[in-house]
């Protein structure tokens, strides 16, 4: 899920000895063969492309894939500071709708869950669009993000309950506030990442500092018009804030 934490999570754990990993985000690898954010039939979509049922559709198309070039991609670029590293790591946030096929296409995949509070995803998705000139013409970002996080908050659910026997879930919450219980679900996880650990200063974006949760300083600064967008889509599936414990926030 975009804008929950996972770059941080993902530059942790490229400090590893044990992991092979690389310095971007998998579906931005040079001769990555699979659907790209922003050509084509995803022209658009980047950081909402879970909003829009034929940009998921393009997304999950799994003829749209050549595993073995992404693969062999991957592999190249990937970067260790031990060059006998036996695990290797990647995050994309869209691959959250393939999970499926990275358990049929890599050998003993560990997947790690992660959600984040729904209304300071959706700010930092409206935030990142606008001030890059992304905002749409017709006013709609607001729904737009908020669909686009329900969208991965049900899919994300759908993964757990399939395939939770092989990853760990955890929220971002939970990643700031316990980061060292997290960081040892991992390490229980993966055995080979002995040294993973969370507390730590890592460069994300325009900060380098110790995780910290920004929840707070997020969410105080939507407005009232804002937050109703996004709770006239949160409100039916509700459910999904429920289930992974997430409050509404009222109407002004």
């Amino acid at each position: 899920m975009n804008h929950a934490g996972s770059t941080f999570l993902m530059r942790a754990v490229a400090t590893c000895r044990a992991v092979w990993s690389l310095p971007f985000e998998g579906q931005f690898a040079l001769g990555y063969a699979g659907p790209m954010l922003g050509r084509g039939n995803l022209a658009g979509a980047r950081k909402i492309w879970g909003s829009r049922r034929r940009w998921r559709e393009a997304l999950t198309d799994a003829d749209a894939y050549d595993w073995a070039r992404i693969r062999a991609a991957w592999y190249f670029q990937a970067r260790a500071r031990d060059p006998r590293a036996p695990v290797f790591f990647t995050k994309s946030p869209p691959h959250l709708l393939v999970v499926e096929e990275l358990a049929r296409r890599f050998s003993n995949p560990r997947f790690l869950f992660l959600v984040r509070n729904p209304y300071a995803v959706c700010e930092g998705i409206c935030r990142f669009r606008e001030s890059r000139g992304l905002g749409l013409s017709d006013g709609s970002l607001p729904e737009m993000a908020a669909r686009h996080a329900v969208a991965c908050l049900d899919v994300q659910r759908r993964n757990i309950a399939a395939h939770g026997g092989r990853g760990v879930f955890f929220t971002y919450e939970t990643m700031c506030m316990e980061p060292e219980r997290v960081a040892a679900a991992i390490r229980r996880l993966v055995p080979e990442l002995e040294d993973f650990d969370l507390r730590q200063r890592l460069a994300v974006g325009r900060y380098h500092e110790m995780l910290t949760d920004m929840n707070e300083r997020h969410i105080a600064r939507l407005t009232p018009a804002r937050i109703a967008a996004f709770n006239r889509v949160f409100r039916p599936r509700r459910d999904l804030l429920d289930h992974f414990g997430y409050e509404m926030l009222p109407d002004c």
